[in-house]
Parts: structure tokens; sequence; C-alpha cells
């Protein structure tokens, strides 16, 4: 392996902090302007859910960054003008439609993949390109049926085959109707300037590496490798040729490295006060978020109910810089119902407060309601600020 250079920059464990909330859009003035596609930029990947509680994720990764912006602003922010596509990265993700290359190396590995979990009939991927080439944009049941049975996995050929195109970079998701995978021709979608596989496999590491690691702001290793779901052996192979430096960041035990641009300049600024998405960049990884801001989050919408410590679709709740509480969310006609709350001491209640009356205002509700508060002495203080606000 290659050897690394010593630190030159030591962090402390709050400076670190206020690095990546300014690297991941939470510290500091918004960028109005640029919208919901600047925060796609900035963050370089957003990802996608079927979960809808107060809205998807998708929908309040921008809102946590620049506020109530329009919902239907946000999908159209997105999926128009050839700006983003959908791709494997942390997970199933939007991303900028200028890192269609980046995922050059991706594509060739599904492409020489040997197993599948589903069998290819033979002739459907000729067929779905066949019908992409003639009718345009389509989803997987207008190429005949997503699915063979009612269960999940049970795709049908037609789903297996156009799937398959989408990761070998031949097909394009070029927007969501629906919840549905609307495709297209990757020749018909992505601009001709990127719809190249000519970076080979270092190069778009090296550039998923730097991109990771200004989404991050400081990140160990695993950290930035996680961003993209890249291995630990891809990130050791380039971060060194990635134009990251390394630093040490007070209590953290692990070699970690910094954005350059984000050590020029001190983190400062306005902390939003907001409820995040369970799948938020800022709170991906466990670890990570243990690590900057000690607080423990995990989704457990998958998790059985009796089993559950914060609810189904627990969001923590971010003010001044810090993770505060969480509050697991529902809607009634137009009350957002705080079906659980947990605040981190008393102090967290007007900021929780806030966070809870800014949602549902963005989703048009005039009302919230409490239902329960893990700490019950914290429930009237919580109620009384709510009082304050809604008036």
């Amino acid at each position: 392996m290659t050897t690394l250079p010593r630190p030159t920059t030591t962090l402390t464990a709050d400076d670190a902090r206020r690095i990546a909330l300014r690297a991941q859009g939470l510290l500091g003035a918004p960028d109005r302007r640029a919208g919901v596609r600047g925060v796609l930029r900035h963050l370089g990947a957003v990802q996608l859910d079927t979960i809808s509680v107060l809205a998807r994720s998708h929908e309040l990764v921008p809102y946590a960054r620049l506020g109530a912006v329009g919902r239907k602003a946000v999908e159209a922010a997105y999926w128009t003008d050839a700006h983003a596509f959908e791709y494997w990265s942390h997970a199933a993700c939007i991303l900028p439609v200028e890192e269609w290359p980046h995922f050059a190396f991706r594509r060739r590995a599904y492409r020489d993949r040997p197993h599948w979990h589903h069998e290819l009939p033979d002739g459907a991927y000729e067929q779905v390109i066949k019908q992409l080439r003639a009718e345009g944009p389509l989803t997987a049941t207008e190429l005949g049926g997503a699915k063979k049975t009612n269960d999940w996995w049970d795709w049908s050929g037609a789903k297996v085959a156009v799937e398959r195109a989408l990761m070998y970079g031949e097909v394009v998701c070029v927007e969501r109707r629906g919840w549905k995978r609307v495709y297209d021709l990757a020749e018909r979608a992505v601009p001709a300037t990127l719809l190249h596989d000519e970076l080979d496999d270092s190069e778009c590491l090296r550039r998923l590496v730097r991109l990771a690691g200004e989404s991050l702001g400081v990140g160990t290793r695993a950290d930035i490798a996680d961003y993209h779901r890249l291995k630990a052996e891809q990130v050791d192979a380039v971060i060194a040729d990635s134009g990251l430096v390394p630093v040490e960041v007070e209590g953290w035990g692990k070699p970690a490295w910094a954005d350059p641009a984000a050590l020029a300049t001190p983190p400062r600024g306005r902390h939003r006060t907001t409820l995040l998405s369970p799948f938020d960049s800022l709170i991906w990884e466990r670890a990570r978020t243990e690590r900057i801001f000690g607080f423990t989050h995990r989704l457990e919408a998958y998790v059985p109910r009796p089993k559950r410590v914060h609810g189904y679709f627990a969001m923590p709740v971010l003010a001044g810089g810090r993770l505060v509480g969480r509050v697991d969310p529902a809607r009634e006609g137009r009350t957002l119902v705080a079906k659980q709350v947990t605040l981190d001491g008393v102090k967290a209640a007007p900021a929780v407060a806030q966070a809870l009356v800014e949602a549902a205002t963005w989703v048009d509700c005039t009302d919230v309601r409490v239902e329960r508060v893990d700490a019950p002495e914290l429930r009237e203080p919580l109620n009384r600020e709510l009082a304050g606000l809604l008036g």
C-alpha cells in the first residue's frame, strides 16, 4: 500500500463537527438561488426510499437545508433538463448527471458479474431496448408488467431485463412516476459529452473519493468509503492521489482525511433547526454519527414493533449544530402527530417545537399533537413551546 503522509493539521472534535455540518449544507446561509439542484450537487447523492411519512426522503433532504421549498418544485428540480439520474451509490440515489462518468467502474463490474438473483429470459433484454427506442421513456408496467405474481421480488422478464440494462448503463432511470421508475435509453437521457465509460476504475474511484471527502468535509476511511459504498481497499488505492489531506481529529482515534477547502476557512454561520430524514447523508453512517454527535441513530421501520425504541420513522432533530432529540411523526388530516418524542433535556424543547411547527407548515398541517414524550416531565415544556408557536 502507498505510504501516506503524516497529518500536519489537528482538529478538535468541535472543529470536525462544524466542518461536517457546513459540508452537508447545514451550517451557514443556504444557497437559495441554486435551490434543490444546488443541494444535490453539494451533497453529490440524495438517497431514495419507499417510506413516506411526512414526505419521501429525497424531499426531506432539501427541505432540511432550504426550508419550505415546494414539494412539486423538488421533483421538477431533480428530474427535468437531464439534470440528474438514479443509480446505485450509497443506496438507490439521485445523482447529478455530471457524475455519470464516475460510475463507469460500477457499470463494468455489473457487466462482468457472473451470477444474478433473477434469470434473464432469452430475448427479454433485446425486447426492452427495442421498445424503449421505439416508444420513449416507459415504466416496467408499460414495458410488459413489473411482476409475475403479487410477490414483491417475483419480477417479470421485462422487469429483470430493464433493471439489468439499468445496471449496465444502457438504460437510465430518468424520473419516478407514482414511485415507479421511468426508464429511457442512456443515449437519449445523458448528455453526449458525459455519455462515456472512458475513465478507468482508478480514476472513477479517485474522483468519487474526492467528492465524498468534499461532501463530508472530514472523515475516516470508513466514512469516505461508505458515502458511495466503496470497498476499503478501493479507497486505500486512490486516497493519496485524491486531493484530500490527512488530518488528526481529537478523540476520533482513527486516521482522517479532509477537504483542503474546508480547512481554509473557519466554519461559521447560522445553524439549521430541522427534522432530518433517517436517510439524510449527514447521518448515513451510524459509527460516524455517534463519533461526531454522540447520538445513536437507527432506522426502526424494519424492526418488529415490540422491539422498537424510538418509533417506526424516528427523525433526529438538528439544532445548534447538535442532535437534540427524535420525533416519530405521522399525519392525521391536517394535524402533524408526534407519536413519540425524545428530548435531550428541557433545553431542547424550544428547538424540537420549532422543528415540528416548521415541518407541519411545510406539509400543509395547521396543528401539532404530541402523543408521547419519553421523559414525561418534558411533555409540559414541549407543549408550552408548541402553543406559543401555533398561537
